[in-house]
């Protein structure tokens, strides 16, 4: 490999590391979720436990276990192992979490006790998306007014069109937290999740 490029070692160490913030780009989505989520008012939306206790072991804030699963509704991982171990591996959540990692019960617990407040949440950022063009597909909803225009059939919203891309958000949403809890029922521990030192060392000797 000498005349390849050459990658930096492993247990180098450096005098300036590099920061978290410069792995994840000015327009990478993830940002998006951070600064919507941190502006919302999780308590009027129906989140629990906004205010910590004073007392007892400390616990995540809603708000970081909010943006792990709208980082997780937008990437499609449909199951609170996978947030896991997305969450230590994956260098937008280490950004979004800010390194922190909460485990798959955890995760779980946060959907059964604040479902409510996630749709609200979702269906709030699924609007965000929408204004942000973040989508393709726009809706605008306008009162009884009437405005003559040249449009496409598919483009021309109408009152009862709306509503139903609406209650297709609603579905979308209900789906999503239907598939979560399917796959946390169905889950088992993955036997490959964890390499011992052991493993390590008897496929080294085969390399």
């Amino acid at each position: 490999m000498a005349n390849h490029i050459q990658g930096q070692g492993r247990l180098q160490v450096t005098l300036l590391p590099d920061a978290l913030d410069d792995f994840v780009t000015e327009d990478n989505p993830v940002r998006v979720v951070d600064i919507f989520v941190d502006g919302l008012k999780l308590d009027s939306l129906g989140f629990r436990r906004v205010d910590a206790k004073r007392t007892g072991r400390p616990g995540y804030h809603p708000a970081t276990r909010l943006k792990l699963y709208i980082y997780g509704y937008l990437n499609r991982i449909q199951s609170s192992r996978r947030l896991e171990k997305e969450a230590h591996r994956n260098v937008e959540l280490m950004w979004l979490l800010e390194r922190l990692t909460p485990d798959f019960k955890t995760i779980a617990d946060f959907r059964k006790d604040n479902g409510e407040g996630i749709r609200n949440a979702c269906r709030a950022f699924i609007g965000l998306c929408r204004q942000m063009q973040m989508f393709t597909d726009v809706v605008v909803a306008i009162d009884g007014s009437k405005f003559k225009a040249v449009n496409s059939k598919p483009n021309n919203f109408t009152s009862q069109k709306a509503k139903d891309h609406i209650e297709r958000v609603e579905q979308s949403i209900t789906y999503y937290l239907n598939k979560l809890d399917e796959a946390d029922k169905n889950a088992e521990p993955d036997a490959n999740d964890k390499l011992t030192a052991t493993k390590l060392a008897w496929l080294k000797a085969f390399t």
